[in-house]
């Protein structure tokens, strides 16, 4: 039985990839940050929950316990993220650089860490960064793609971030099959429902990731279409 725990699952893309999941035969920790939220995704899934700040390594250790107590980790799924202040970019503080590099960046090098251990032990130890194109220089300089649009200097650099940070991971830690998904431009909260592609489209690369497996490859940027442009 994979083991899989996915951060930020309690709505959205998190909550649709555990659903997928968990129907796919994994069994599924929801991470959130709101307990009763948490509680009544997990509820509603038939999974189970643990309560997960990543941004509190206090949280993140006791994620650890809860979660290595009960028979350990195969799959980490870092998809807690925020978009950071939506204002002119001459406006912009490094405070809010650092506010959403705490949960896109810091966050999912916290939880890696942590889980490493504990991922070591597995038979196919997988982790998958929830990045975006809006982090891609080619994807943000193609003028036929929605991501071109799109002026978010915290958000934008920080999934650039994400996606290197995946690829030194990969390359640093060859027994570890760790890659970045781009969800694309989906309905979520995060951007007030405006995308086109449903939030099952929206889990495609990341279900496809997170179910490959031994056989699974490392260190590469994909969406629901196969291998991105970075």
């Amino acid at each position: 039985m994979t083991t899989t725990l996915i951060t930020g699952a309690n709505k959205g893309l998190g909550y649709e990839t555990a659903r997928r999941l968990i129907e796919a035969g994994h069994t599924v920790w929801i991470g959130a940050r709101d307990a009763e939220r948490g509680q009544k995704a997990a509820d509603e899934l038939g999974a189970s929950f643990v309560q997960l700040d990543v941004t509190s390594q206090e949280s993140v250790d006791a994620a650890v316990t809860t979660v290595t107590a009960a028979g350990g980790l195969d799959v980490l799924v870092n998809n807690a993220g925020i978009t950071g202040p939506h204002r002119d970019a001459a406006d912009l503080e490094a405070a809010d650089f650092e506010e959403v590099y705490a949960v896109n960046v810091f966050g999912a090098a916290r939880m890696i860490r942590a889980f490493l251990p504990t991922l070591q032990e597995s038979a196919a130890p997988t982790v998958v960064n929830v990045t975006s194109g809006l982090g891609s220089f080619a994807e943000v300089h193609d003028t036929s793609r929605v991501e071109s649009t799109v002026i978010a200097p915290t958000y934008c650099s920080s999934k650039s971030a994400l996606t290197m940070m995946t690829v030194q991971y990969a390359k640093a830690l060859p027994w570890l099959r760790i890659n970045a998904a781009d969800p694309g431009y989906t309905a979520t909260d995060l951007n007030g429902n405006s995308g086109h592609q449903t939030v099952t489209e929206g889990t495609d690369a990341i279900v496809g990731l997170a179910t490959a497996g031994v056989d699974g490859e490392s260190g590469k940027f994909v969406d629901r279409n196969g291998v991105a442009p970075f």
